[in-house]
């Protein structure tokens, strides 16, 4: 006298739909019935059951648990690559309650990633918040770290920002030219202090090209045309000007400029 389905289950401590979810994906065999039709299970059907929900709690899949087989009961080569899943996964886990902690504590927009969140802090525009959102996505490991940098040392003199926030799309030719110049001498400051915004996008993880592309779209849709010229002559502006060596001896130049 053999078990039932319901009794196979409660000894297996797993539910008559997971048996017959066993059965129906073949990694559990059908019994014989007895006479008046019902299944009957034996000891090889219980010890079956609980070997997959053995390895199914320790985190195989059923395809997994499939390919092993019934005849392996010590799967090393299995275990030591879940074990290395499961390793990967804690540390994931370890690295998200990280950012947690820094939202939390820093009380920053979900929106951001914590790191570059936490370094802009509460200074940026909606506009800006948008941008630092994309440079998130698209910057490589090193660029990240140089990109927070940046924002955490941010003191681009308040007025200049406004100004380039609030300008007309209609903007004459004088405005932009004066503003793209305050802002060549600010980022040639700030290249002076710390070279490594000169090389934004050259660890991006889709390549520089990519970065490039991207980030152009971004600010086609964030800057009005008066604003993307500003940015395009203080790009010219700053690169006519950009020269380490010469501009490392002279002291003056790693202060911002009066705005």
């Amino acid at each position: 006298m053999g078990w039932s389905t319901r009794e196979l289950a409660e000894l297996a401590g797993t539910s008559l739909r997971s048996v017959r979810h066993y059965h129906d994906v073949g990694l559990l065999p059908e019994p014989d019935r007895r006479s008046n039709g019902y299944k009957q299970y034996g000891v090889a059907h219980l010890v079956r059951l609980l070997r997959i929900k053995r390895l199914a709690d320790l985190g195989f899949s059923l395809p997994q648990i499939a390919e092993l087989g019934a005849a392996d009961e010590h799967p090393a080569e299995a275990l030591r690559a879940l074990d290395e899943d499961l390793a990967a996964q804690v540390e994931r886990l370890q690295q998200l309650r990280a950012e947690l902690a820094d939202i939390l504590e820093h009380e920053v927009p979900t929106d951001l990633p914590a790191d570059l969140a936490v370094a802009s802090g509460a200074k940026l525009s909606d506009r800006d918040r948008n941008l630092v959102a994309v440079m998130g996505r698209t910057l490589g490991e090193q660029g990240r770290r140089a990109y927070a940098d940046l924002l955490r040392d941010d003191d681009t003199d308040a007025a200049l920002s406004e100004e380039f926030d609030d300008l007309p799309a209609d903007a004459d030719d004088a405005t932009r030219d004066r503003l793209a110049a305050r802002f060549a001498d600010v980022v040639l400051a700030r290249a002076v202090a710390d070279p490594r915004i000169t090389t934004f996008g050259s660890d991006a993880p889709g390549g520089l090209t990519k970065y490039l592309r991207t980030l152009g779209r971004a600010m086609e849709d964030l800057y009005n045309p008066a604003q993307l010229d500003v940015l395009r002559r203080m790009t010219t502006k700053f690169r006519a000007r950009w020269d380490p060596e010469a501009l490392a001896a002279r002291p003056d130049v790693g202060k911002h400029p009066s705005t």
